[in-house]
């Protein structure tokens, strides 16, 4: 397996598929870069280098006991870019996930990247603050950390048919739901608790003004988890020249409920 040894002594696993041009995917909460498989291999059979990580605490990568903040994620993502030599790099971040690569673009710059694609993104603010009445009540985001700290696994398991929209009619298989809680509890408690006040509370807003690379937001109407009037629609209005896609109906799991028009979408923009 590959792994890099960060700054801090943390190891972060990752998958390097294909030669080609760089597509660099970070993961939602609270999966790992098992959850881009459909994509890699997608776009390494058309010619493309894709490279997924297991975000740091999650997945096969270490578990430390901090670092768990959107500045930390950022830098990881610029070691690992550093360590295999990336440019002219199309950053993908799904969930969370947006966030970790947004940020990377604010802090770190645009010269290596080409292209963004934010999907179902938490990006530019999640949770209700610093007056931004759209967001998700802070309430919500304590109910989870509780249900984690209390029984991580059912509270996973009873979250995974929100997650997928099942509940609203989407259909996913039985194995989707058994890899998505073992995959989830590959992470360690502490990292996955952390990781929803990171999500809920951290203001993209200024990252958003310093992305000036060209921009897909994909994001579900039919998403329960992360709404996409207060975070895809806007961002898609904060970032100069950003193209939206909606995809009716679909939930916040649509990388795989709607996998198939996803990767049609993804190679659409990186050829163009």
């Amino acid at each position: 397996m590959s792994y890099l040894v960060l700054k801090d002594g943390t190891e972060l696993y990752y998958k390097d598929w294909g030669k080609g041009k760089p597509v660099l995917f970070s993961h939602g909460w609270p999966l790992n870069a098992d959850s881009w498989e459909n994509q890699m291999n997608y776009l390494s059979s058309r010619g493309y280098r894709t490279i997924a990580f297991d975000r740091r605490g999650f997945g096969r990568s270490s578990q430390p006991w901090e670092g768990y903040d959107y500045d930390t994620f950022a830098d990881d993502i610029a070691q690992l870019i550093e360590h295999l030599d990336l440019t002219e790099i199309t950053l993908v971040g799904f969930s969370m996930g947006g966030g970790d690569v947004s940020r990377y673009i604010a802090r770190h710059g645009s010269a290596k990247v080409s292209k963004l694609v934010l999907l179902g993104a938490v990006t530019p603010i999640f949770g209700k603050v610093n007056g931004y009445e759209q967001g998700v009540p802070l309430d919500v985001f304590s109910g989870i950390r509780n249900g984690l700290l209390k029984d991580r696994a059912q509270f996973i398991a009873d979250f995974t048919p929100v997650f997928f929209g099942t509940n609203q009619g989407q259909v996913v298989s039985q194995g989707v739901f058994t890899q998505t809680l073992n995959v989830a509890l590959l992470g360690s408690l502490k990292g996955t608790v952390d990781c929803v006040t990171a999500f809920s509370e951290t203001d993209f807003r200024p990252d958003m003004a310093k992305i000036d690379v060209p921009t897909l937001v994909i994001h579900g109407s039919g998403d329960q988890v992360v709404p996409f009037e207060s975070t895809g629609k806007y961002a898609a209005q904060l970032i100069s020249g950003a193209e939206l896609k909606v995809y009716e109906g679909a939930p916040h799991g649509f990388t795989v409920t709607h996998g198939e028009q996803l990767n049609e979408d993804l190679i659409s923009f990186i050829q163009r």
